[in-house]
């Protein structure tokens, strides 16, 4: 009878011990980077840096759940790091958007237009909303824009997958804003 004791405890706790499936999360690309044809752009943006700050580049999506807490997700994972993902996201959206130009994370000439990028909020709130907040600079020449942004996305449905589509969705918007001003 003893020994039957150790192998019911070995069941119980391996019962106890079940892990959640891990799912990881790539941002679409709204756009489809246009070709450019013939010769050298007179044209070209060197997107430089995205940077996001700590708690967003953590493995995990982060989730607002109230007005001072925010929760990193644990079995809900970014499939690359985030700063990377929204770096090759803006870089296919600005190409598509500025067809004739040429959108590289890498520079290029002396001529070109430089671009950097600090996210300070990119994730999902208690109120249903996706957030995406940060700043961006565009430099060129002499010439120095500075912008903040702040985009509130209402959320179709619950889950991690509309909170992933919706702010790639506030991404490229926000790729369009940074078009207005070249």
């Amino acid at each position: 009878m003893m020994k039957w004791i150790p192998v019911a405890l070995a069941l119980l706790l391996s019962a106890c011990s079940s892990t959640l499936q891990k799912t990881y999360y790539q941002l679409p690309a709204l756009g489809t980077p246009t070709e450019v044809s013939g010769g050298v752009s007179s044209h070209q943006l060197w997107l430089e840096h995205v940077t996001v700050a700590d708690y967003l580049a953590q493995n995990g999506v982060v989730y607002q759940t109230n007005d001072v807490q925010y929760v990193i997700a644990q079995n809900n994972l970014w499939a690359s790091p985030l700063d990377q993902q929204l770096q090759q996201t803006l870089v296919t959206n600005l190409s598509s958007a500025l067809p004739g130009w040429v959108v590289s994370s890498q520079p290029m000439s002396s001529n070109q237009y430089v671009l950097n990028v600090t996210i300070s909020g990119f994730h999902g709130r208690f109120d249903g909303k996706a957030i995406i907040r940060g700043e961006w600079v565009l430099s060129h020449q002499d010439k120095l824009i500075k912008r903040p942004f702040n985009l509130e996305l209402r959320l179709d449905t619950d889950g991690y997958d509309t909170l992933v589509r919706t702010l790639a969705e506030g991404w490229q918007k926000e790729a369009k804003s940074i078009i207005l001003q070249l």
